[in-house]
């Protein structure tokens, strides 16, 4: 988020930044909303100001017993009175209007980050090993065709997509035996790597966290469809047994698939009161789910300060957003806060489960597990000073490889371009790692400096080593990896010719000694 003071000085660097981000320029509308803000304070603090000079005025026309004077120096501060609430919401709704037009705007990228529309300007940064052969796997002296990652845990009756879709739909995969364990030590193995090797502090978070947490890493309110939301819904006795009554969806109807935070009050009130009728179905019972599912899609709470956004929190009260990375609750540890330059830098890493809608990846990568609403991954966290953002980021880059180069993988690291960057991001790394089943790269972690972009968001700042400050701090994430990619490319680069798969080396203690996955 941009601090508008800085927009105002830096006004032509601002849009220089946007335009880079094929971005048209903004800083002339976003001043004339910073203008009426300060009008609006303006009026307000001037209202205030008369009415305390006439409150001494009164005293004065008090002493001398001017009694006329005195009452119509009460009437004009009786008339000041009531016209400060309204000066006062002039000023809250300018103020709102300013800081929602900031919240959506991606921050600049760094000088150095190549300009581009999308992922065809890309930049290879460096490549890892020589390019592999397009068949054969590891095993170059086999010539065999690579199979996929899925058509391998198939066939070895250790990876289920059908099972799953029957539990949770589509993008769900259950793991089985050798390839569930072998899931979990590239976890594990990754987790250790970054706590004892690369001196990150190992952090076990929330899996939900509010609405302020979301937007202070920038997941809100842009990417709100791409969230899934938690909501805390008790379900009155009544409604156990008979269950929601048709009438909730025919006044859904016209208002179904509307953007987020756009259905009438009206609606939504009748819809609530609905619940709890007594006149309901038991054959409509189930649908309970798909109403609290298509409230968190259409209704999701873009971020508080919006008055839709309040009224449908206080209806949704406990309803908290499932992470989508632990860069979430990980980054968001320092907000609201200032901390020692001395503290600095803090380094925290997690494993945890992440949650994603891919709302706009319809149709992609619809095989397999490369892009589903649920996997693992280890997050790598930096909070420091910007003097040494720019040297964090090259170093958490370097603990990533790390990793990969363990794993004995083939890789290239792409420097993205303006156009392929994070919402959030300044400067974006990807790691991809190569897939011989697909004959391709594909990214496998995303190692990102932010400036003071979530700082702001968050409130998080520090104070120099000779107590001057506080000043925002800087914030870094990146992906150290994530484990169901990683477990892809371990399944399609140690595959054999016979199907099984050879586990690698490092990962052998953490399988307690197994060294290739068969069939059952």
């Amino acid at each position: 988020m941009y601090d508008i003071k800085w927009i105002r000085e830096n006004a032509e660097a601002f849009d220089t930044g946007l335009k880079r981000r094929g971005l048209s320029p903004l800083s002339a509308s976003l001043l004339a909303l910073d203008d009426s803000r300060r009008s609006a304070i303006a009026k307000a603090q001037g209202s205030q100001e008369r009415r305390n000079a006439l409150s001494k005025e009164i005293g004065k026309a008090m002493g001398a017993k001017d009694v006329a004077l005195a009452e119509s120096l009460k009437a004009e501060v009786a008339s000041l009175k009531e016209l400060q609430p309204e000066l006062e919401a002039q000023e809250k709704a300018a103020k709102e209007a300013l800081d929602d037009q900031l919240a959506a705007i991606p921050n600049r990228p760094h000088d150095d980050v190549p300009e581009g529309a999308d992922e065809h300007g890309n930049v290879v940064k460096s490549v890892r090993g020589e390019a592999p052969e397009k068949t054969g796997g590891r095993l170059f002296g086999q010539n065999f065709a690579p199979k996929e990652h899925f058509e391998l845990g198939e066939a070895l009756g250790q990876m289920d997509f059908e099972r799953a879709a029957k539990l949770s739909g589509s993008r769900f995969v259950v793991l089985e035996r050798q390839i569930a364990r072998l899931s979990r030590a590239i976890g594990q193995f990754m987790l250790d790597t970054h706590t004892e090797e690369h001196g990150y502090t190992e952090v076990m978070p929330p899996l939900l966290v509010r609405d302020d947490v979301m937007f202070g890493t920038a997941q809100l309110p842009k990417f709100a469809n791409d969230q899934f939301r938690a909501v805390a819904f008790e379900m009155p006795e009544h409604l156990r047994q008979h269950g929601p009554a048709a009438e909730i969806w025919e006044s859904l109807a016209d208002h179904w698939g509307s953007e987020a935070g756009k259905l009438e009050d009206a609606t939504f009130k009748s819809v609530m009161q609905a619940l709890y009728d007594d006149k309901v179905r038991e054959d409509e019972r189930v649908q309970i789910g798909a109403f609290i599912e298509g409230l968190r899609r259409d209704l999701a709470v873009a971020r508080h300060g919006q008055a839709r956004g309040e009224e449908l929190a206080k209806a949704f009260a406990g309803s908290l957003w499932l992470i989508p990375t632990a860069e979430v609750p990980l980054t968001n540890l320092v907000r609201e806060s200032i901390v020692s330059e001395e503290e600095l830098p803090r380094r925290y890493t997690a494993l945890t489960p992440c949650f994603r809608a891919e709302a706009g990846s319809a149709g992609r990568d619809t095989r397999g597990m490369l892009r589903q609403h649920q996997f693992e991954k280890v997050e790598l966290v930096s909070i420091t000073t910007p003097e040494k953002s720019r040297e964090e980021h090259e170093r958490m880059l370097a603990c990533a490889e790390a990793v990969l180069k363990k794993l004995d993988l083939h890789y290239r690291v792409m420097t993205l371009c303006t156009g392929d960057m994070g919402f959030a991001s300044q400067k974006t790394y990807d790691i991809e790692v190569w897939l011989p089943g697909q004959k391709t790269y594909r990214e496998i972690s995303s190692c990102s400096v932010c400036g003071d972009f979530q700082a702001r968001r968050m409130n998080a700042r520090y104070k120099t080593k000779d107590g001057k400050g506080p000043f925002f701090v800087h914030t870094l994430n990146g992906s150290g990896t994530a484990v169901g990619r990683a477990l892809i490319a371990v399944m399609e680069n140690y595959q054999n010719a016979d199907g099984s798969i050879t586990v690698p080396e490092v990962l052998v203690p953490y399988m307690r000694g197994v060294t290739r996955i068969e069939k059952a």
